[in-house]
């Protein structure tokens, strides 16, 4: 069965101030529908036809430019829409929070990590914060639509917090202040998302 585009938990608009809806309409309508697509495309006819998504990434052979661009892109951008919500922000709780404490000494000392690492990310590419077996998180970021599932690639966790640093998620709006659009994004985390990852996945 193909990859479908999958929708929005919530209306282009509902992300403003912090991101705008045009930029919404676009990276979700035209980029992110175009990496599903272009996927479908890459894996039609081969052994992964049919495969899921964490299958296909884990056992990636990273040569293979088609499938590593766009089922980096497909899967990046279906977490990127969920670990986000209107009026979200605030701060993890519970073993999430307390994971974070142990590896960055406070949730201040995480954000300037996890700032550090999608502003100094040269060029396109995505910040991360993973969690690996036992429960410890780390921040990493990768170049391009590659992620930390892959083979060789990033921390090697399993993300549960994504930003996407391309200049497609946040040029309409901040331009060339990359910063100001990592503030922006904290403002719309949804942590009870990545609060269920964690769960999910430590």
């Amino acid at each position: 069965m193909a990859f479908e585009l999958p929708k929005l938990p919530y209306g282009h608009h509902e992300l403003e101030p912090h991101i705008d809806s045009w930029t919404m309409e676009i990276h979700h309508g035209k980029h992110h529908a175009g990496y599903t697509k272009k996927l479908n495309a890459a894996i039609a006819g081969t052994d992964l036809e049919g495969k899921d998504i964490l299958d296909i990434l884990k056992n990636l052979d990273v040569n293979n430019a088609g499938v590593r661009n766009n089922g980096g892109g497909f899967y990046n951008h279906s977490l990127f829409w969920s670990v986000m919500k209107p009026n979200g922000g605030g701060k993890p709780s519970g073993e999430l929070a307390t994971a974070i404490d142990a590896a960055y000494g406070s949730f201040d000392g995480f954000k300037e990590k996890f700032a550090a690492a999608a502003g100094t990310r040269f060029g396109s590419g995505w910040a991360w914060l993973c969690v690996h077996k036992g429960g410890k998180v780390e921040v990493c970021s990768t170049p391009n639509q590659d992620n930390p599932i892959m083979p060789g690639i990033g921390c090697g966790g399993t993300p549960i917090l994504g930003l996407d640093v391309w200049e497609h998620a946040y040029y309409l709006n901040f331009q060339n202040k990359r910063p100001d659009y990592v503030k922006a994004f904290f403002n719309v985390i949804n942590w009870d998302e990545v609060s269920k990852r964690y769960a999910a996945d430590k």
